[in-house]
């Protein structure tokens, strides 16, 4: 389990690159008449604009796109519809969005490369909020050479740093230096005093996103006394708050609060809410580290307010965090649960409603508030209320990957109605920024009443179509009505980290449940000999040349198994379902070794994985009418040819009566959608590309499985018809382990797969050797042909090669249901 959000919070200056649209030269088909009244008009539009009257400004600008309309001038034209843009983008970008485009074509037509770049850069600001960063980056990067084309030195400096912004969201701070590092000699040589401000401070949250906290308080040092120069007191209260947030992080609390104290009271003459309020959050920190717990609840309680006032969710979630922080280090469980629980709840809706690329970053953020309150909750002794949070994180990350890859749904009404809550949501976050970065009631007001409309659309959503429920959901499920779905003899086994916080010890938390109860066994851990550990071990049990493994493996027993062995005796088990999260997912539970007998998990039970534990009942499959679609080797005449896998099909598919194959030129996509219906057992012996940047050797995206027509992007899963399929295997796909990867993709597939009506999945965790993968499987299915259930069937074939090294074996993994 990942830690929930960070207890620190960084405020962002950032430059907007619209720009308001000057006064335009007059055609000879004006009249002198009308040439005043345009030029009246545009003047009266831009002092609305600059004096932050968007209402009046767009009623303006109305009446100057009527009047050159009528008088024929497009250039007059061109800039009223960017002027309205402009005016909408603070809360509407979607409707700037349509305004631009009408605005683009024209400036083309009539060769203004000026009005080209700033729309285009328009454009970019409008996805920019949308949350749309990747469209936004296209469009800033097509604005910037144009703009040095036309020698625009003062919004190519812009361009380069709202460039530099988007990377720097994206979680590519490397980048994003690069291009404020452009900016910032441009600014400098045309004289923008608040330019080359705004970019020191960018620069500067740079350097405290890698770790240089020195550096970035050089940055902030020399941006603060052009801030104060230049009168820009919102400015200057974010960098002292900033600066406050470094001293913090070198150890220098007094220095911190000092810098606080002086961006406080101005935040709040400035009207500056999200950073008063930020500020009161880390003044509130200082106080709980040195042991005043009671000074830091009354800053973060004159903080919740406003933070639900200018409605910024994200620091809601870190203020109720540290709350329940105080609560619990005061010893008031209950308070401390209470505001821990809710802390949580919102961080789990924002995740999963962000954009796939702030989604992504969201999730490489610190989560800390999940692991304080399930520590907590299990220190209480009530370690089921623990299971509800730990499976829904769980769920949410399944989920999250869902939704990052926009895998679709089976019902085509859910399909539609998940779309416009994601354009919802999308608008809600874009009012959410101009919130931040501009306070005003009227805004507030709106994001109040858009959030409760998204929350309300996610509720009927999950009521109407309840297969989709979890994509939306964001309160625990009661573990006793989970734990009846459990079958009859099987224990399930989730190992929980709980570190990479202050607030708790380092441990792992091991749940055990079965049919009728759940048990938690904790202990200490090293977090980082832990991963070490779990690295090494899949690094040697992937190399054959060596027994060096088992030693590995007996440490991880010891870890994983031995402390809950208890526990599996008791509950009889005749069966191990593992849930595993992180890095955990890369390992097979059934290769580790008890030390005291030498033997592998695999001999004392069947084991299977599971993505999560799930309401959704299945049927139990049919053991007695078992047959086999299988597909293989796509192409056998190039690079991509996988012979052995073709040679495993032609051995398995006469085991089972009735089963067809396809091998080559007939392992066709459409060959494949068409006669799945038909089969209980779907074998695909083809590649498959689960890396995120894709597989260039194998000419595959990612996502997806080769087939000989077309590729299947697996987020297409859920429109193949697999409601009738017992068993999807994948026999040669792999998934690429990064080093910072936790597994998402290996059980993503499963998950995408299972929500598509499969019960199970086989999927491997690397790419096993030809032989040894076509004996394997030939052993699995005649287990199944002899009535054995999937679980017991897998395990047999396994223990068939159980002398060779577990390379050979292992990578084999059942996912779901194993009947």
């Amino acid at each position: 389990m990942k830690k929930l959000l960070s207890s620190l919070l960084v405020l962002g200056i950032s430059l907007s690159n619209v720009a308001v649209p000057p006064i335009v030269q007059p055609t000879q088909a004006q009249t002198q008449t009308q040439q005043q009244e345009l030029e009246r008009l545009q003047k009266q539009a831009r002092q609305q604009t600059q004096q932050g009257n968007p209402q009046q400004a767009i009623a303006t600008y109305q009446k100057v796109l009527s009047v050159a309309r009528a008088v024929k001038n497009q250039e007059a034209e061109a800039i009223a519809l960017l002027g309205i843009g402009l005016n909408y983008n603070i809360g509407q970008p979607q409707k700037a969005l349509n305004y631009y485009n009408q605005a683009l074509p024209i400036f083309k037509r009539i060769s203004d490369r000026s009005g080209v770049a700033i729309t285009l850069s328009n454009i970019g600001e409008a996805y920019r909020v949308l949350g749309q960063l990747q469209k936004a980056l296209d469009y800033y990067s097509q604005a910037l050479p144009i703009l040095r084309e036309v020698s625009n030195r003062l919004d190519e400096a812009t361009a380069l740093n709202n460039i530099g912004s988007v990377y720097q969201a994206i979680g590519q701070p490397q980048t994003a230096l690069a291009y404020y590092n452009q900016a910032l000699p441009i600014s400098k040589e045309v004289g923008d005093r608040s330019g080359v401000a705004t970019t020191l401070s960018n620069i500067g949250l740079v350097y405290r996103a890698i770790g240089q906290p020195q550096k970035a308080l050089d940055y902030y040092n020399r941006s603060l006394p052009i801030l104060r120069e230049i009168g820009d007191r919102y400015g200057v209260a974010i960098t002292l708050s900033n600066i406050g947030v470094v001293y913090r992080a070198i150890g220098q609390p007094q220095q911190a609060l000092n810098y606080y104290n002086q961006a406080l009271p101005l935040a709040k003459e400035v009207g500056a809410r999200s950073v008063e309020a930020k500020t009161l959050n880390n003044i509130s920190e200082l106080y709980n580290a040195t042991r005043q717990p009671q000074q830091a609840l009354n800053y973060l309680k004159q903080a919740l307010p406003i933070i639900r006032e200018v409605g910024d969710r994200y620091t809601e979630a870190t203020t109720l965090s540290n709350i329940g922080v105080v609560y619990r280090d005061t010893k008031q469980p209950s308070e401390a649960i209470k505001n821990l629980e809710k802390s949580v709840q919102i961080t789990l809706q924002i995740r999963g409603g962000l954009e796939r690329t702030n989604r992504q970053q969201f999730l490489a953020s610190n989560q800390i508030s999940g692991i304080v309150l399930v520590n907590l909750l299990i220190a209480q002794k009530q370690p089921e209320r623990a299971y509800q949070w730990v499976n829904l994180t769980t769920s949410a990350d399944l989920a999250d990957y869902s939704r990052l890859i926009d895998a679709k749904v089976t019902n085509p009404q859910a399909q539609q109605a998940i779309g416009k809550w994601n354009q919802s949501n999308r608008q809600l976050e874009s009012l959410r920024l101009q919130l931040q970065q501009k306070f005003s009631p009227q805004l507030s007001s709106q994001v109040n009443t858009l959030q409760a409309q998204v929350n309300q659309q996610a509720e009927t959503i999950s009521r109407r179509f309840p297969e989709v429920a979890e994509l939306f959901e964001t309160k625990p499920e009661d573990v006793a009505m989970l734990r009846a779905n459990i079958p009859a003899e099987t224990v399930v086994i989730q190992p929980v980290l709980l570190t990479g916080t202050t607030n708790v010890p380092n441990t792992i938390a091991i749940f055990v449940l079965t049919k009728d109860k759940l048990t938690v066994t904790q202990q200490k851990i090293d977090p980082k000999v832990f991963d070490e550990l779990v690295t090494q071990y899949r690094q040697e049990i992937t190399d054959g040349r060596f027994n060096k493994y088992r030693a590995t493996s007996s440490k991880l027993y010891d870890i994983l198994i031995r402390p809950i062995e208890r526990q599996i005796v008791a509950n009889q088990a005749k069966q191990l379902s593992i849930i595993a999260t992180g890095k955990l997912r890369y390992i097979p539970f059934e290769t580790l070794i008890d030390s005291k007998t030498g033997k592998y998990l695999i001999q004392k039970y069947p084991v299977n994985n599971l993505t999560r534990l799930s309401s959704r009942t299945l049927p139990q499959s049919n053991q007695n009418k078992e047959t086999l679609l299988a597909l293989g080797n796509p192409f056998p005449n190039d690079g991509r040819s996988l012979q052995g896998a073709e040679d495993e099909v032609k051995s398995i598919a006469p085991l089972l009566p009735g089963s067809e194959a396809f091998l080559g030129a007939k392992a066709k996509l459409d060959t494949f959608k068409i006669q799945a219906p038909r089969f209980p057992i779907l074998h695909l012996a083809t590649h498959g590309c689960f890396r995120p940047g894709g597989c260039p050797d194998l000419k595959l995206p990612a996502n997806t499985i080769l087939f000989r027509d077309r590729n299947l992007n697996i987020a297409d899963a859920a429109l193949l018809g697999l409601k009738n399929t017992d068993l999807v295997v994948l026999s040669a796909c792999q998934t690429a382990v990064q080093a910072n990867s936790s597994g998402e993709e290996f059980a993503g597939i499963a998950y995408l797969f299972e929500r598509a009506g499969a019960k199970s999945v086989i999927a491997s965790l690397w790419l096993a050797k030809d032989e040894e993968t076509k004996q394997l499987m030939i052993e699995f299915y005649q287990n199944l042909k002899k009535g054995m259930t999937k679980g017991e069937a897998l395990r047999q074939a396994k223990l068939s090669l159980i002398d060779k090294h577990p390379l050979y074996w292992s990578p084999f993994i059942l996912i779901g249901d194993a009947r």
